[in-house]
């Protein structure tokens, strides 16, 4: 609740809606891609042996910043689930300029698989069992190939809806 100079409470008020901000391809970019990769790494090596960085508070490697090693490999997959959610906000436009198809009856499927290979790799990473990491890791590659595999342009690797 707020307080006004007069003293008077309120209910505190959700902020007004507004465009999203980001294009699909850049919550791919900025958000699910390099979160992807951080937890793919795994696959190839045990985020423990990843040194810190010279100055961790400004490290680039996630897995060698502050909250590195398994941590990140933790918060990468909750981004995932997190941003799995952002995928569903009605106004984003998709690289060719049309809507995200988020009235596709395939769309929420596409988004709820994505968000639950996220859910499935942090509770993998928690384990740190490499056998369950890479499990979720198979289940995450399957997300995002499904989903490519209809909206993403093999060469320029655009996203591209289809019109409504």
């Amino acid at each position: 609740m707020g307080v006004f100079a007069t003293g008077e409470r309120t209910q505190a008020q959700a902020p007004a809606y507004t465009a999203p901000a980001a294009t699909l391809a850049q919550l791919m970019k900025g958000i699910l891609y390099p979160s992807a990769n951080v937890f793919l790494s795994v696959q190839t090596g045990n985020p423990d042996d990843v040194p810190p960085a010279k100055d961790p508070s400004t490290a680039a490697n996630p897995l060698a910043s502050t909250y590195g090693k398994w941590e990140a490999v933790e918060n990468s997959s909750l981004a995932i689930a997190e941003a799995a959610t952002l995928l569903t906000i009605p106004g984003r436009k998709c690289s060719n300029g049309l809507s995200v198809p988020i009235r596709d009856p395939n769309w929420p499927k596409l988004v709820q698989r994505l968000r639950d290979a996220g859910i499935l790799g942090y509770r993998a990473a928690q384990s740190r069992n490499h056998g369950k990491v890479l499990e979720a890791a198979d289940a995450l590659n399957a997300a995002c190939t499904t989903c490519h595999d209809k909206y993403r342009d093999k060469t320029s690797h655009a996203i591209s809806c289809p019109a409504d």
